[in-house]
C-alpha cells in the first residue's frame, strides 16, 4: 500500500483577507477552561439567555408537523415577506411591498450580499469602528477599501457627521450604520440620522442600516434612515429575529431594499443557500404578528441588568462605563488600569474566570475598552463584578 500523499492546501488569495468573529473564539477558549474544571462566567457571546417564546416555538412545531419541511422560494415565503413588509411599513413610516423583502438564514447574509452586490475592487465602504467585525471582514474579502469612522465615547458613540462628510469620496459606494450599536450600546439620535442623510445628499450612495437591535432600546424611540424622505431607495435595512425573539439558533434575518436590488440579493440566495428553512419562516410570521409581551419583558430585564452592571463597574478601580441606551452590551473604558485591551480580557478570563471581549475585537479604535454581554442572569452578573473587583484589587 502506497503512503498517503499530503498535498499542499492552495487557498485562493482572497481567503487571506477574511476576518473572524472573536466572540466565538473566546467562547471556545472559555469552554476549554471549563472542561478543566474551571468556573467561567460567560459575558463574551452576544446571545439572549432567554428561551424562544412559547407561541413561536409552537408555531414552529406546528409547521414541522404540517409538512413545512421542503424548499421554499429563494426570497422567502410570501406570507412572511408580506408580514415583514407590513411590520416595516408600520414601524418605519414608509410604504414597503413584499417584493422589497429578502429573507435569509441569519443577519450576516444581508451584510455579505450587500457587499458582494455593490462593491468592486477599490470601491470604498465607510463603516463604524469599533463595530461589528464582519463589516470590515467582508469589505476586505471582496477587495473593497474599508474606511473606518471612529465612534467616540465623548459623543456617546454616535457618528460624528462632520467626520463622515470628510470621509465621503467619489469612490464611496456604501455607508454602514448600526443603531443600537454593537459593541458599545450607543444609539444614534434622530437628529444625527437626519444629518447623515443630509450629508449624503443626492449622491448615489447606499446605506446599509443594521437595525438588528432596534427593539432592544432602553430610552427614546428608534429612528431609521429609511424613514428620511428621499433615502428609502438608497437604504438596505437589515433586521431579524435572533436578538428580538431569542431565536439565534433558528437562523433567520431579512433585508428590506428597492425591488431591483432585492432581485439581485435573491440570486445570491439561490446560488448560496437556496432558501431559508420553511418551518422557521412560519414561526417568524407568529413572531412578528403574535403576542409581543416577551419582547417587552426581555428588554426591561436587560435594562435592569444594565443599570446594575454599569453601576458595579464604575466602582472598580480603573474602570469607567457610560450607560448604553440599547442592545445588551456594556463597553467600559479601561485605560486607567494601565492595561491594553487584549491582555486585560485574557487575564480576566484566565485569572478571574470572567469571559469578556477585547475592544480591539471590534477594530483598532476599540483599544482601551472591553465588551461585556449582559445576556446572563443577574446572579452571574453580580458574581462577575465581584470577581473583576477582586482581580483589580490584586493586580492594579
Amino acid at each position: 500500500m502506497s503512503p498517503t500523499t499530503q498535498h499542499e492546501l492552495l487557498l485562493a488569495r482572497r481567503m487571506s483577507r477574511l476576518g473572524t468573529e472573536t466572540a466565538f473564539e473566546v467562547l471556545n477558549k472559555a469552554r476549554a477552561l471549563e472542561r478543566q474544571g474551571r468556573s467561567i462566567i460567560h459575558l463574551e457571546i452576544g446571545e439572549p439567555d432567554f428561551a424562544t417564546p412559547p407561541n413561536i416555538v409552537e408555531a414552529g412545531v406546528n409547521a414541522l408537523q404540517s409538512g413545512w419541511t421542503h424548499y421554499g422560494p429563494a426570497a422567502g415565503l410570501p406570507e412572511l415577506r408580506q408580514t415583514i413588509a407590513d411590520y416595516i411599513s408600520r414601524t418605519r413610516g414608509v410604504e414597503v411591498a413584499p417584493e422589497e423583502v429578502v429573507v435569509v438564514p441569519g443577519g450576516k447574509p444581508i451584510i455579505f450580499f450587500t457587499i458582494l452586490s455593490l462593491i468592486d475592487e477599490g470601491d470604498e465602504v465607510i463603516y463604524p469602528n469599533p463595530g461589528f467585525p464582519i463589516y470590515e471582514s467582508m469589505i476586505h474579502y471582496v477587495g473593497g477599501r474599508a474606511v473606518p469612522i471612529q465612534l467616540r465615547e465623548e459623543r456617546d458613540f454616535s457618528v460624528d457627521v462632520n467626520e463622515l462628510a470628510e470621509l465621503i469620496s467619489d469612490r464611496t459606494k456604501v455607508i454602514i450604520l448600526n443603531s443600537p450599536h454593537n459593541p458599545t450600546g450607543g444609539v444614534m439620535p434622530r437628529r444625527d440620522v437626519e444629518q447623515v442623510a443630509k450629508v449624503i445628499g443626492d449622491r448615489n450612495i447606499f446605506v446599509l442600516s443594521d437595525e438588528i437591535y432596534s427593539r432592544l432600546l432602553f430610552e427614546g424611540e428608534h429612528f431609521s434612515i429609511m424613514s428620511v424622505p428621499g433615502m428609502q431607495e438608497r437604504t438596505i435595512l437589515l433586521d431579524g429575529f435572533s436578538k428580538t425573539y431569542a431565536m439565534t439558533g433558528w437562523r433567520m434575518g431579512y433585508g428590506v431594499m428597492r425591488p431591483d436590488l432585492a432581485g439581485q440579493m435573491t440570486r445570491l440566495m439561490t446560488n448560496s443557500n437556496s432558501c431559508t428553512a420553511s418551518f422557521t419562516q412560519k414561526a417568524g410570521v407568529e413572531a412578528l404578528s403574535g403576542d409581543q409581551s416577551s419582547v417587552d419583558h426581555m428588554c426591561a430585564e436587560f435594562k435592569r441588568r444594565r443599570d446594575v452592571f454599569v453601576t458595579g463597574l464604575n466602582k472598580i478601580t480603573g474602570f469607567s462605563c457610560r450607560l448604553p441606551h440599547g442592545a445588551f452590551y456594556v463597553f467600559p473604558n479601561i485605560t486607567k488600569t494601565g492595561w491594553k485591551s487584549k491582555p486585560l480580557a485574557d487575564a480576566l478570563l484566565e485569572q478571574a474566570g470572567v469571559a469578556a471581549l477585547s475592544g480591539t475585537s471590534f477594530g483598532e479604535y476599540g483599544e482601551g475598552y472591553l465588551r461585556f454581554s449582559i445576556a446572563n442572569s443577574m446572579e452571574n452578573l453580580q458574581q462577575a463584578l465581584e470577581r473583576i473587583e477582586q482581580w483589580a484589587r490584586q493586580n492594579l
